[in-house]
């Protein structure tokens, strides 16, 4: 497989830029999601690597090997995109065969057909072998489209956002064989898209992008439990971070929606009345009789094992998670309170973490 590396990287069309400065390092064998909004520069940062755009700067390697001025074609890459990019007239056969019959690297007809039938046996599409593509299902288009890429062994995989267009259920499905496939396979995956469920159940690690820049790059806990700035915190996390304005005084969380709450001993050196967000995770906050902070119950939404709750505070609004067994009526006035050791602080002018700013 490959190690992949983007050093300094800037890309501008015309008087747009599309990405800033962007330093990237793709480990070999890992699975790297890259994370961000529509235009965060995810797809031009895919191409790039790819070989289908040149950098306007930087440099990219791969295996330490500067191909900055490769083609495509040369770098060994195989893409899979939104699009099943399928020939509709061909047999899932042949489409799975046509890669491999290309003059750059063909194969013998008899390693063919092996590659070609432990493709299929290993997507489950081997009993869809002389089937005609135009008569699949998407699912299934998009399992003979990575079979495509798969099947010619390439260093790097490069995915664009390959489960977008897919039902909710199918995503599910094909997100937990595409993380088995490259760990059996011990491939190098570099997988965009604007999913975050995608990007914290599949990505050993993840960057995230925004308006051209990498933001953050770690572990999917340390990205959601240690955002490095707001916007990181709002695009992680299902619901996302609470996040609430206001300022430290004496030891407690004294917030501009009215309700003050302590916060762990180690925030009093952010100093006091200084202008603060307070991070703080759904799950991490709870409802009690005995809380010192009130609230009327906005909407509840039943998620099976666990209610989401949105609760009413002043002007502004805070989710917290509880148990489905709690029984809750808009409009009810509840007292909550949350976990003081879980509270991430942001600086309010900077939105950055001040664990990151230390």
């Amino acid at each position: 497989m490959a190690h992949i590396e983007l050093r300094n990287i800037t890309k501008t069309f015309g008087a747009k830029t599309a990405l800033k400065g962007l330093d990237l390092e793709v480990e070999d064998g890992q699975f790297f999601v890259l994370l961000g909004e529509t235009g965060a520069g995810k797809t031009t940062t895919l191409r790039i690597v790819a070989g289908l755009e040149k950098p306007t700067e930087g440099t990219v390697l791969i295996d330490g090997v500067d191909v900055s001025d490769w083609g495509a074609a040369e770098r060994d890459v195989a893409l899979v995109l939104q699009q099943y990019s399928l020939y509709p007239r061909y047999t899932v056969r042949e489409n799975l065969e046509f890669p491999l019959k290309s003059k750059i690297r063909k194969v013998e007809p008899d390693d063919m057909a092996r590659r070609v039938d432990r493709v299929a046996r290993t997507l489950r599409i081997d009993h869809l072998l002389d089937r005609k593509t135009d008569r699949l299902s998407g699912g299934e288009m998009q399992r003979v489209s990575i079979g495509r890429a798969i099947v010619r062994q390439p260093r790097v995989f490069l995915m664009d956002e390959p489960l977008s267009a897919l039902d909710a259920k199918l995503r599910e499905t094909l997100r937990t064989e595409l993380k088995n496939l490259q760990m059996n396979l011990g491939a190098t995956f570099l997988f965009v898209t604007h999913d975050q469920v995608e990007a914290m159940s599949m990505g050993d690690r993840i960057g995230v992008l925004d308006n051209g820049r990498l933001v953050q790059v770690g572990t999917p806990s340390e990205i959601y439990g240690n955002p490095r700035n707001t916007f990181v915190a709002r695009s992680v996390g299902s619901p996302p971070m609470n996040l609430i304005d206001g300022s430290l005084s004496g030891g407690l969380a004294v917030t501009d929606a009215g309700f003050s709450l302590p916060v762990a001993a180690s925030a009093n050196g952010a100093g006091n009345g200084r202008p603060i967000t307070f991070g703080i995770r759904p799950e991490d906050m709870f409802l009690d009789p005995g809380a010192p902070a009130e609230a009327a119950v906005h909407d509840v939404e039943n998620h099976g094992v666990a209610k989401i709750v949105t609760l009413r505070v002043g002007e502004g609004l805070v989710r917290l998670t509880t148990s489905a067994r709690d029984r809750l009526a808009i409009d009810e006035q509840v007292r909550f309170s949350w976990d003081p050791e879980k509270v991430v602080l942001f600086d309010k002018t900077s939105g950055l973490s001040l664990r990151h700013n230390t």
